[in-house]
């Protein structure tokens, strides 16, 4: 009896060892054996530090890997060394003084990522930065790297208010999408934010139902000095009123421009922010209408230099054949129509809508592509609170649905 005994014994520790080695998991690894391709939730939770820890030793592989991909695509952009290049980027910029004053906490998780991942702080301060390296890229060629669009519905009599995006990012970030699920504490609500790997915030939801879509604005005046937007999006989901995120997003100074559909409960609000003004935006008339976006100001005119010519036309109407203003054309003929007549299966044909074959609102990722619709994403700010996302475009990808532990 007694070897027959050692031998299970034995063979339950070798399979204990076996479950515990599937605990330490890497995004790509997690994806392949999920049939529905669901994002990856990462759970996160305790102070600052800890969270950046808990997020960069969980996906320690994951981040080594896509900062690898993220300098050889600045490689190849720029023709020059990658490091080199980050090198120049931050001396160009002065972003911690105000990144202390409005999100210290941040600066803290950043530390705790860098410790948990293995990467320099300087790397991982960096790969924050994504709209404000395209702006500094921008200012030295012109170069353009944008491609969201951006849905906001507020309430009616039988339906919650929706805030939804296609978060469009380029080809190296394909297979490290992750949904950061961070804990509640005593000064900040439940929080789910999709994510990349090794990267705070790319837009949330709060347990409070406040929520941020965004998308990049590049012809809007940006400052060396202002807020970035992945600490923006993080200082408006720690809000625990509506008010204060709503007052916070009009009054901080923006490092980029950018346009914000800010959802808070049953109402949502478009912003086009600049460095110098935050200018709120209405594609129809009246409150209860619903909102929309792409990547063209319509009524921030604090433009820059080099785009005035552009700008002039767009508000003229003279300019309709970019892809910005193209995807706006399909938004627009789908969703302008009273709040009551838009549903949540409305905003997702029209997330996964290829108007234009040219100039999609969805863009399937491919391997000679430039971008991609990194994950589709719906946030149900009333109700039930939910966040509703998929992996990779809409179209190649169903919505899976989280909901926060706390219900109002």
């Amino acid at each position: 009896m007694f070897p027959s005994i050692l031998f299970l014994n034995l063979r339950r520790c070798v399979y204990a060892c076996i479950m515990i080695s599937f605990c330490f998991f890497s995004l790509q690894s997690l994806q392949a054996q999920t049939t529905a391709k669901a994002v990856p939730v990462l759970e996160l939770s305790g102070n600052s530090y800890e969270r950046g820890l808990q997020h960069g030793k969980t996906l320690k592989q994951d981040i080594a890997a896509v900062y690898t991909k993220w300098k050889d695509n600045i490689r190849n952009d720029t023709k020059g060394d990658p490091d080199s290049v980050l090198n120049a980027f931050r001396k160009a910029i002065h972003f911690e003084p105000i990144i202390r004053k409005y999100a210290p906490a941040m600066l803290d998780e950043m530390k705790g990522l860098a410790v948990g991942s293995g990467q320099s702080f300087e790397d991982v301060y960096a790969f924050q930065l994504v709209d404000e390296y395209w702006v500094y890229r921008n200012r030295q060629n012109n170069e353009e790297k944008h491609h969201c669009s951006g849905i906001g519905v507020p309430a009616t009599a039988g339906r919650p208010a929706y805030i939804a995006q296609n978060m469009d990012l380029e080809n190296y970030m394909q297979g490290y999408q992750v949904l950061l699920h961070i804990s509640s504490t005593v000064t900040e609500p439940e929080q789910y934010i999709l994510s990349c790997a090794g990267l705070v915030a790319l837009g949330g939801m709060n347990g409070k139902g406040i929520g941020l879509c965004m998308n990049t604005l590049m012809e809007l005046e940006s400052s060396i000095n202002g807020l970035p937007v992945a600490f923006i999006v993080r200082a408006v989901l720690a809000k625990q009123d509506g008010k204060e995120a709503l007052q916070f997003l009009q009054t901080v100074k923006h490092a980029s421009g950018q346009n914000y559909i800010l959802g808070i409960a049953d109402s949502v609000y478009d912003f086009e922010a600049s460095a110098n003004q935050v200018v709120r935006f209405k594609p129809a008339t009246g409150e209860s209408q619903a909102v929309y976006h792409t990547n063209h100001a319509l009524v921030n005119h604090d433009v820059k230099p080099w785009y005035k010519t552009y700008h002039e036309e767009v508000i003229a109407a003279a300019s309709k054949t970019r892809d910005s203003e193209i995807r706006f054309a399909s938004l627009e003929r789908r969703l302008n129509k009273p709040a009551s007549g838009i549903t949540a299966d409305l905003i997702k044909q029209t997330l996964r809508s290829k108007d234009n074959a040219k100039s999609p609102v969805c863009r399937a990722y491919s391997a000679n592509g430039f971008g991609f619709t990194f994950s589709s994403i719906l946030y149900t700010l009333g109700g039930k609170r939910s966040v509703s996302l998929t992996n990779g475009s809409p179209d190649q990808s169903e919505y899976k649905t989280y909901y926060f532990n706390q219900q109002p």
